[in-house]
């Protein structure tokens, strides 16, 4: 039995210090370059940003560290606060705007789940 590759990364100077945190990435077998500042993680990809709630699972990811930008593949899910996922096949989801993009295999779609916040009401067009 082997024990999971982890990468761990702090957040990128440029973003407020709220959003700074510390990004974590487990798999069986990581590789990282330098040069590129691109960390790829391959099998049983889990990645964690305590900062932003976020919790990911993939068969592979890479992370793009000079562009914050994360890109898995392979039966995604990606939880946000514990309530709010998407699934997909690929999810190209960009750190600092806070945006994803999921894209489903060829036939299938995305699934997206949102726990709606009852304190908030919507405005609706009767609202004055």
């Amino acid at each position: 039995m082997s024990c999971p590759a982890v990468y761990s990364q702090e957040g990128s100077s440029s973003a407020p210090a709220e959003d700074a945190g510390l990004i974590t990435i487990e798999s069986d077998i990581q590789s990282a370059d330098s040069v590129t500042g691109v960390v790829t993680a391959v099998g049983n990809v889990r990645i964690v940003y305590q900062a932003r709630g976020i919790v990911a699972t993939a068969r592979q990811a890479q992370y793009f560290s000079n562009e914050d930008r994360v890109v898995l593949t392979g039966d995604v899910d990606l939880v946000r606060e514990g309530a709010n996922s998407l699934k997909g096949e690929r999810v190209v989801y960009l750190l600092e705007q806070q945006q994803a993009e999921a894209l489903p295999e060829p036939g299938a779609q995305v699934f997206t789940s949102v726990l709606l916040n009852s304190n908030q009401s919507a405005p609706t067009p009767l609202d004055q």
